[in-house]
């Protein structure tokens, strides 16, 4: 099962602790490191998982699609909003698409908030 980790908040330094535990995992041989989405604010993770971007993800993660015109059909929605939505979950490291499908990247997100 392929997870994400949302963390929203938290320091740099934090951060920077992070990435060292992470690295230290990695030279001992540790497999399946947890990918982290990390956003700086509530703001900026409700602005790219809005309420419809987290419909089309459970939608595709049930049903992969074989193009963005498909998924659009699925959701009644317009393929302009649709590839929108795509398009920043991809750069979210959400979705995936190859040779024209799109697809869940993850099968569970997992959401961390500090104050």
């Amino acid at each position: 099962m392929d997870e994400a980790n949302i963390i929203v908040g938290g320091s740099l330094s934090e951060d920077a602790a992070a990435f060292v535990q992470a690295w230290r995992r990695a030279e001992v041989g540790e497999a399946g490191a947890a990918r982290v989405i990390a956003f700086e604010s509530w703001e900026g993770l409700a602005a790219v998982m809005t309420g419809e971007r987290f419909r089309l993800m459970r939608h595709l993660h049930a049903r992969p699609e074989p193009s963005i015109s498909a998924l659009a059909r699925s959701l009644r929605r317009q393929y302009r909003r649709v590839h929108e939505d795509v398009s920043v979950l991809e750069q979210a490291g959400l979705l995936e698409r190859s040779n024209g499908s799109v697809r869940a990247a993850v099968d569970k997100l997992s959401a961390e908030v500090i104050f």
